[in-house]
């Protein structure tokens, strides 16, 4: 057995070891940690002309049934040792944090808190379900027809299967797509290329459980093949930066997952209390490493900036890279240097734009970017924005970033833009009713609540039943 393991690609449960490999790399030392088959997408288009039996393997089993597996593999995914690659290796719950955490730069408590993420949406399907579903009485996509609520019902599948571009910034991100398991719909996932390991511990988990094998492809590959998944599959998610998700904004076969330039909007109502939400809005700008799309990368105020992004500053700005297993670690290293070397510059150059203020500089005593023990990581940086106008008023970066920006309240919805979580601290209720009715907010939180929490069953992007089961009309005579 060698000591490197090796990841196949699963061609529909199928272990193909291909002669295209790339190596996936300790983020610090440069030793590669594993060997990952990579495919083209002409294999693709063989494999993903079998969707049908893919599909038929699943239904097979009721939703109930699907629901129940999950919640195996969701014990599994956080508490069993399962295979890892065709080589003979298996791996442990602990071997898979370390491992990660190696390659992704996660520290092992951010590695953890992913993991009961993912083990609680995968044990908590139902009630996700029924969130997204409003209540609907599974037995009907079972059946194919049904009556409830005094209404007749009839689904049916957009598509033979899921395909997923994934990233690399967060485990947590998997969650997306573990409910379409349950929904009778196989996934297709090309993984990021620093982070094959959850998505692969996910697929074994479910395996292991009794899911059937072939309802799972993972395909490392490379743009032509992300390509192939993303228009073959009928449905697909992608991940990644403006440039890559504006090129499917305007396909509604593929729901875009961007950067989500999350915020908090604090009233004038509430200003004046602005020291008793610093701990809350401190922890959602720099929570996960300031690595999600639900981070907070501006607070919006019609004054105090200056002392809000000060008292934001003191609290961030120390922040120093630990070890890997240091229990209070708070920063992610850069599996890819050259992108913290791109943000750092990014920063360095709108700080040269007049209307702008570094104000952790004070706090960091040193530079924003450093090498630990051999891995790159960002320092936190608190900016003071005069307005939106300024270039680093609406940025969002992989690291704790975020402006304070000074606006009149009566401007704040002309100006935040897209907003995929915000935070709205008021009790002003013409306010909130604007803010309720304010199209370009996906999630809304009203309060001092942080941007990171979540509702499993009120999805903040998208809503996975609905993109995979579409309801048509139905008139049966027997």
């Amino acid at each position: 057995m060698s000591d490197i393991p090796h990841l196949p690609t699963l061609r529909l449960g199928r272990a193909y070891d291909s002669l295209d490999k790339i190596e996936v790399k300790d983020h610090r030392s440069g030793e590669v940690k594993a060997l990952v088959s990579q495919v083209n997408s002409g294999i693709l288009k063989r494999d993903l002309s079998r969707l049908g039996a893919a599909r038929a393997a699943l239904k097979k089993f009721t939703v109930a049934e699907l629901v129940d597996l999950s919640a195996k593999a969701g014990a599994l995914f956080l508490e069993g040792t399962l295979p890892l690659g065709d080589r003979g290796h298996s791996q442990s719950p602990q071997q898979y944090v370390e491992t990660l955490s190696l390659t992704s730069g996660l520290p092992h408590v951010m590695v953890r808190r992913n993991m009961a993420k993912l083990h609680y949406a995968l044990t908590h399907l139902a009630e996700i379900l029924n969130g997204l579903s409003r209540g609907l009485d599974f037995t009907i996509i079972d059946r194919g027809y049904g009556e409830q609520f005094g209404t007749k019902l009839s689904f049916f599948p957009t598509c033979q299967a899921l395909g997923l571009v994934m990233p690399s910034n967060s485990p947590a991100v998997n969650s997306l797509w573990l409910p379409a398991v349950a929904l009778k719909t196989p996934v297709i996932i090309k993984p990021g290329k620093e982070e094959p390991w959850t998505p692969f511990r996910l697929i074994q988990a479910f395996i292991t459980a009794g899911v059937p094998a072939e309802a799972f492809g993972f395909y490392p590959t490379d743009h032509d093949g992300a390509a192939t998944i993303l228009n073959s599959c009928g449905r697909a998610l992608i991940f990644g930066d403006k440039s890559t998700t504006d090129q499917y904004a305007n396909n509604p076969a593929i729901e875009v997952h961007g950067p989500g330039w999350s915020k908090f909007l604090i009233g004038d109502d509430c200003i004046e209390n602005w020291p008793e939400y610093i701990d809350t809005i401190a922890g959602a700008i720099s929570d996960n490493g300031g690595r999600s799309c639900i981070n907070a990368s501006a607070v919006v105020v019609s004054k105090y900036a200056a002392e809000i992004a000060d008292a934001l500053a003191q609290k961030l700005g120390p922040f120093v890279p630990t070890r890997p297993d240091d229990e209070s670690a708070r920063l992610s290293g850069f599996a890819n240097p050259k992108m913290a070397d791109f943000i750092d510059t990014q920063i360095e150059d709108g700080l040269k734009v007049p209307g702008v203020e570094d104000v952790t500089a004070k706090y960091r005593q040193g530079p924003r970017k450093v090498v630990f023990e051999g891995g790159t990581y960002m320092r936190p940086t608190i900016v003071r924005c005069d307005s939106f106008a300024h270039p680093l008023a609406n940025r969002e970066y992989l690291c704790p970033f975020a402006s304070v920006v000074t606006c009149p309240q009566s401007e704040m919805l002309s100006k935040i833009g897209y907003t995929l979580a915000c935070s709205a601290i008021t009790k002003d209720q013409g306010f909130i009713e604007q803010l309720e009715a304010f199209s370009d907010i996906d999630r809304l939180n009203i309060g001092p609540i942080s941007t990171m929490k979540i509702s499993w069953d009120q999805p903040h992007e998208g809503n996975m039943f609905e993109f995979l089961w579409q309801r048509r009309s139905i008139e049966r005579a027997w």
